[in-house]
């Protein structure tokens, strides 16, 4: 047993002084046999502290920030974790997150998901017109129009091999 005072039995053989030669050899036989299995068992023993020692720290995920407010121009809203918005963001406001962004209304403004470079962030809303939409700092402007399937519309936005991919989102 680790951290006891107790002796493994081998040990304690020798100091049979008492006993007749073949009584020690006796003795000294059970003792190494006994000897062995706690050896074993030991060993069985840091194997399973080393794989307890290795496992991975449990990091507390950060909860959900709810906005149950419309977004005005200028204003910003920061999460650690993922974001839902209820309400419009207007052109000019910011919605950044280092996890996923949700808005279930119209995005106008700028939504920033991943910005801690989580490429497997996603963004979702309910009509896309956003200024800029970005994740893991790979964004894309309104410089280019966006597509008749997509724009106005339901969508989804996540990263496939570093490009923007914004898909749309069938709600029924």
């Amino acid at each position: 047993r680790r951290g006891s005072n107790a002796k493994p039995a081998a040990e304690e053989a020798p100091a049979v002084a008492a006993a007749t030669t073949s009584e020690a050899q006796d003795v000294s036989a059970a003792g190494a046999q006994s000897g062995r299995a706690g050896v074993e068992s030991e060993a069985a023993a840091d194997a399973a502290m080393a794989a307890v020692e290795t496992a991975q720290p449990v990091t507390r995920a950060e909860p959900t920030l709810v906005i149950d407010r419309p977004l005005r121009s200028g204003q910003r809203i920061y999460a650690k974790g993922d974001v839902v918005v209820l309400g419009l963001v207007s052109n000019g406001a910011e919605v950044i997150a280092e996890g996923n962004i949700h808005i279930y209304a119209p995005l106008r403004g700028r939504a920033l998901a991943g910005v801690h470079g989580n490429h497997d962030a996603r963004i979702f809303c309910t009509c896309l017109e956003a200024e800029l939409i970005s994740i893991a700092g790979i964004y894309r402007t309104t410089e280019v129009p966006l597509s008749a399937d997509v724009a106005g519309k339901p969508v989804q936005i996540r990263l496939d091999q570093e490009k923007l991919l914004i898909e749309p989102l069938r709600l029924t």
